[in-house]
């Protein structure tokens, strides 16, 4: 009988505790701080576009993060494509393309994602629609190891990065998409291309991966996926090269034979 009275005590002191100083109360989890640990970094740079005439959207991503291409990407056809990249969150794939099909805004989509994820500030998130409308949103509470991090967006494109060598990882992608002549693919390969000859991620090139859907062709039209190697980009390049697929258009730099992009890079074996 004592023991229960001790322990009523207890309970009684603790509420009391609690009403007279509100800031005691634990937050609720959307309002906290999440720790520098929580979740996987998914380091990365990546490109996602459209091409309304060919009714073709895409994206393309390298990473020093194992088989990147498929976790970071997700395309849909007649509706767009999505990245989900640092602290990357992947059942939010179909979830952003799903709400996209129903005609919500891009920026509407991502809201919507956001808007109780005790992680928000973590994320970085890209996602475009069939008629070239973007949304972004960049981690604004990375640490430090995830520098440098942005966005960059165009007519039916938008790059973006973290965890980067400096900004023109992303400026050069945003180059080589408006410059390359060629098919949606050839483009999002030559972006990605020129965003790893400009550094890419400064910890390494393990991973890379390009996604095609286009109207009228069920599922993934055209993939290519580099899961693990000591230069992935280059290596994804090769593959792109010698694969034929009415994917592919007449971008110089994606026909045979290959031709390695940029072989004076600093600090890299050269094939």
């Amino acid at each position: 009988m004592l023991h229960t009275t001790t322990r009523l005590a207890w309970l009684l002191l603790v509420l009391v505790t609690i009403s007279a100083n509100p800031s005691a109360a634990p937050a609720p989890e959307s309002a906290r701080p999440a720790p520098a640990s929580a979740g996987s970094i998914t380091a990365t740079f990546s490109i996602v576009a459209v091409d309304p005439k060919t009714g073709e959207c895409g994206a393309a991503v390298a990473s020093k993060y194992p088989a990147v291409g498929k976790v970071v990407p997700y395309v849909q056809a007649g509706v767009g494509a999505f990245c989900t990249q640092h602290y990357h969150h992947p059942p939010w794939g179909d979830q952003a393309l799903r709400a996209l099909g129903e005609g919500l805004a891009p920026e509407k989509v991502l809201g919507n994602l956001l808007a109780n994820d005790p992680r928000r500030e973590l994320r970085q998130l890209a996602i475009i629609d069939m008629t070239g409308r973007v949304a972004n949103h960049n981690p604004s509470a990375a640490p430090a190891r995830s520098r440098y991090w942005g966005a960059q967006s165009g007519r039916f494109y938008s790059c973006q990065g973290n965890t980067l060598a400096g900004r023109r990882v992303i400026s050069e992608m945003a180059r080589a998409y408006e410059d390359t002549e060629g098919s949606l693919a050839d483009r999002l390969m030559a972006a990605l291309v020129a965003g790893d000859c400009a550094g890419g991620d400064h910890r390494g090139r393990l991973a890379a991966g390009i996604k095609i859907a286009k109207k009228g062709q069920r599922g993934t039209w055209f993939q290519v996926h580099v899961d693990k190697s000591d230069d992935a980009v280059v290596d994804l390049l090769r593959k792109y090269v010698a694969t034929a697929h009415p994917a592919k258009g007449k971008w110089p730099g994606g026909r045979p034979p290959f031709r390695h992009p940029c072989p004076d890079r600093p600090g890299l074996k050269k094939k």
